[in-house]
């Protein structure tokens, strides 16, 4: 798995050194900075533009780029064990995971079940600027099962909706699940229904909506810091 860009580079070689397998520079550096490069003790190979584009696959790589192991994603059971759990049902732009990967990391809240079959990880490791690789991260494809399974564990499901109760109003539960739904449509009724209650953010001009990892960094703060 190959990521890129200067943040992340220094954030997994400091934090993760043993999921690197080979380091790649397309630039010069200061000393200081290839002094921490250099005592990783891991490979490191020297690429021309052309070879670095090709490995970042048009990306900005910022001369910056590693090879890591595979990320290995955490089974479901194992995020039952937390109290708070994100829940993402339909967020398909890896910009927008990586966004709310990083906000929920920063605000301790370390456990994001995907609702799908698959997920683009390096991109998502790359937009949280490497939180996600200190998360938990989950793949489910039946996600009403999965809410299901959450509330006769009792959990307390919130479902993020423009219509729903205003998040400074409520006093929310020790033990939940906050879900956000699609950039586009936001969440079914079916899956509304699910839950326990919807919550909103109340706007004072009026707009239609918030991006989804916008609405899901306020929420996320109220929930933690109310």
């Amino acid at each position: 798995m190959i990521i890129y860009g200067k943040q992340i580079f220094f954030y997994v070689l400091a934090r993760h050194k043993e999921q690197i397998e080979e380091l790649f520079l397309a630039k010069e550096c200061d000393k200081v900075s290839f002094a921490k490069i250099a005592q990783s003790g891991v490979k490191i190979k020297k690429l021309d533009f052309k070879a670095a584009q090709a490995l970042a696959k048009g990306g900005n790589h910022q001369g910056f780029l590693m090879r890591v192991k595979d990320f290995v994603f955490t089974p479901f059971h194992e995020l039952k064990k937390d109290d708070f759990i994100i829940m993402l049902y339909g967020v398909s732009d890896v910009g927008n995971i990586g966004s709310i990967a990083r906000t929920a990391y920063v605000f301790g809240v370390k456990s994001l079940l995907i609702v799908g079959s698959s997920v683009g990880i390096e991109g998502i490791i790359r937009t949280s600027a490497g939180a996600a690789m200190d998360m938990k991260i989950t793949l489910v494809q039946d996600g009403l099962s999965a809410l299901n399974e959450l509330k006769q564990l009792g959990f307390y499901l919130y479902a993020s909706d423009k219509n729903g109760k205003d998040i400074c109003s409520l006093k929310t539960k020790d033990k939940k699940v906050l879900i956000m739904g699609s950039e586009g449509f936001g969440l079914t009724q079916k899956v509304i229904k699910k839950c326990d209650e919807s919550v909103g953010i109340k706007m004072k001009s009026e707009f239609d909506s918030l991006n989804v990892s916008a609405a899901f960094a306020i929420l996320c703060d109220r929930m933690v810091n109310e």
